[in-house]
């Protein structure tokens, strides 16, 4: 199998190398941007000792206190998960409209139909658009995914015809449909009312605030929101339509509030939406998870989440963030990555607990495929960029990697797994499956801190026009489609904009902590108080440093660090996933804390994120 990996030089020459090519010329190529793969600085957050006093003096643990502080909170009003603490409905520009358009629609008995998307959020988005507009009186609801090889992303014109097709008067967008120009247009020329819900930036090619020609869109990132929360996920921008819509037919008489539909019956999907789909959880997102996990653990969960943590091995009796980001979000995620997203939204509709558990098991085994082929991938991909630098000290400013044999709905994990190793923004492209697009490469792309990935897309699409046929996405993950034949242009042009926009503070690894942890906090009881508070983008879960003494280490299974370690001269155990490399007898660690259970016993233990080592 021909592997390609392209390296941009700083003086502008573009060179494509495979597993075929003489080293000793990569080698030569002394000008690329210098990293050593030992080089990590951790950084202990500001400490903010008035703020954290005044939190304990609320009432607060003085460690949460501490970590509180850290991450900006200034007062108690900010960790009030109360629902009658979320920001207000109406000041989501579009939903009181998009509410009167709904509201119009099922009173006139229109049939509905939701086009999702094959994520996460989006699966989530569409399981609480379907079961909230059928809680609110929808007799007609119907969706459809869209598949992500012969679909590409996002409402394109032969899904709203499939729509119309199906005798919808009222096509919904869900966690997408702000780029989907063509297909909005399409399906208002076809005589359907359109609602788009999204939360992704514009992507008008020429940088205007152009939007597509729905009859109603909300999106808290589009022109003119004042919504204080940009970062809702889709899931929960749809959640707020809902909130709306309710509101009104309250309004119209439907029903008064003693006996209007339960609406937060729906916030264990929205928190899981959320949380998988990486969004900052700011004061807003976090209180709509908070009152999710609380109905998790409570077991007021669908039946398909209370399957999806049994497959998983997770308790759902002691939900986290971490269950929601790294086992059930996986899970629903592959089914749109290698199978059909239809399965994950059944999974997340059904209330009959055999059919939910024969569903999630389904999910966990297409979970366990996509496994097995992103390991594969991802050892071809590192099999070229270790041979590559094996004598070099550095990568260059931006890495594209392309293999015919690749499966594109594991490229974007593949592109993480090379950007964590290289630190560098990282594209990897496999060839479009769609029907007729053979020539197409589909890529995805991911991200360093400082490096905005979109907006570095955007000025490739400017200064190289017809280079990209299509793109879009985020500050750190992105994709984009380019035409076989201009894949050496792209790169080129990528890299170029990496070696203007990159400089030193960005290239250097970094982790931010919390400091030094008290001997006294090292409690399991601690612990699980920490596990159960909501951490994920943006408020980061704790993760602690100091210098500590390593007794002993082995490896398990040669592929995990397993450490005896000294902590303020007291023993603790330690592991670091997925490291080999040993380590000096004392050196700067930073950890985050977890509970090992061994024969009914708990005992803290450090899971090590990250070593400080000195140059060699």
């Amino acid at each position: 199998m021909r592997k390609v990996l392209r390296l941009r030089a700083r003086h502008g020459e573009c060179k494509s190398y495979d597993d075929r090519t003489n080293l000793s010329q990569v080698r030569n190529l002394s000008c690329l941007i210098p990293l050593r793969d030992n080089t990590m600085q951790i950084i202990v957050r500001p400490a903010y000792p008035r703020t954290a006093w005044a939190l304990e003096q609320s009432g607060i643990h003085p460690l949460l206190a501490q970590l509180y502080a850290a991450r900006g909170i200034q007062s108690m009003q900010e960790l009030d998960p109360g629902m009658s603490r979320l920001l207000p409905p109406d000041s989501l520009k579009g939903c009181s409209e998009a509410a009167v358009l709904l509201a119009d629609a099922i009173g006139a008995g229109q049939k509905l139909c939701i086009v999702a998307d094959y994520d996460c959020d989006g699966a989530t988005a569409c399981a609480v658009a379907l079961r909230g507009l059928r809680l609110l009186g929808a007799r007609q609801v119907d969706y459809i995914v869209p598949d992500r090889v012969a679909d590409g992303y996002g409402l394109t014109a032969p899904i709203s015809q499939r729509v119309k097709a199906r005798g919808a008067d009222v096509l919904i967008t869900v966690d997408n449909g702000i780029a989907s120009f063509d297909g909005v247009a399409c399906a208002r020329s076809l005589g359907l009312q359109v609602l788009v819900t999204d939360h992704h930036l514009s992507a008008c090619p020429d940088g205007l605030p152009a939007l597509p020609d729905a009859h109603v869109i909300v999106n808290p990132n589009q022109p003119g929101c004042t919504f204080e929360s940009k970062s809702l996920a889709g899931v929960g921008v749809m959640f707020y339509v809902l909130l709306a819509l309710r509101a009104l037919l309250r309004q119209r008489g439907v029903f008064d509030a003693a006996c209007q539909p339960r609406l937060d019956t729906l916030l264990p999907l929205v928190a899981l939406g959320t949380v998988a789909d990486v969004v900052k959880l700011d004061a807003n997102n976090r209180r709509l998870v908070a009152q999710g996990l609380q109905r998790v653990r409570a077991q007021q969960q669908p039946a398909g989440m209370a399957a999806l943590f049994a497959a998983s091995g997770r308790d759902a009796k002691t939900a986290t963030t971490f269950d929601f980001g790294f086992a059930l979000g996986p899970r629903l995620n592959a089914a749109g990555r290698l199978s059909d997203m239809t399965i994950g939204i059944e999974c997340l509709l059904t209330d009959d607990d055999a059919v939910a558990r024969q569903l999630a098991t389904t999910l966990d085994a297409i979970n366990r495929e996509r496994r097995e082929i992103e390991d594969t991938m991802r050892d071809q991909a590192l099999t070229v960029t270790d041979a590559l630098f094996t004598d070099v000290s550095a990568p260059p400013p931006a890495v594209c990697v392309f293999d015919g044999g690749f499966h594109e709905g594991v490229v974007g994990i593949v592109a993480a797994r090379l950007k964590d190793k290289l630190h560098r923004p990282t594209f990897v492209f496999a060839r479009s499956g769609a029907e007729g697009r053979a020539h197409e490469l589909k890529g995805s792309g991911r991200s360093i801190v400082g490096f905005h990935l979109r907006d570095a897309l955007d000025l490739v699409a400017k200064r190289h026009p017809g280079v990209l046929l299509r793109f879009g996405g985020h500050a750190m993950a992105a994709g984009c489609t380019v035409a076989e034949e201009h894949l050496a242009q792209f790169e080129q042009a990528f890299s170029q904009v990496a070696l203007e926009w990159l400089d030193a503070a960005t290239l250097t690894r970094r982790i931010d902590t919390d400091g030094a942890l008290k001997a006294e906090y090292r409690r399991p009881d601690l612990v699980d108080t920490l596990h159960h508070e909501v951490w994920g983008q943006g408020f980061a879960a704790p993760t602690f440093s100091e210098e500590l003494d390593v007794v002993s280490q082995k490896l398990l299974g040669g592929k995990h660090l397993a450490l005896k370690l000294k902590h303020q001269g007291q023993p603790v155990d330690g592991i670091w996933f997925g490291h080999t490399t040993p380590l000096p007898p004392r050196v700067k660690l930073a950890f985050r804390l977890d509970i090992d259970t061994w024969r009914g016993a708990r005992q803290v233990r450090f899971l090590i994120e990250a070593a400080e080592l000195p140059d060699r």
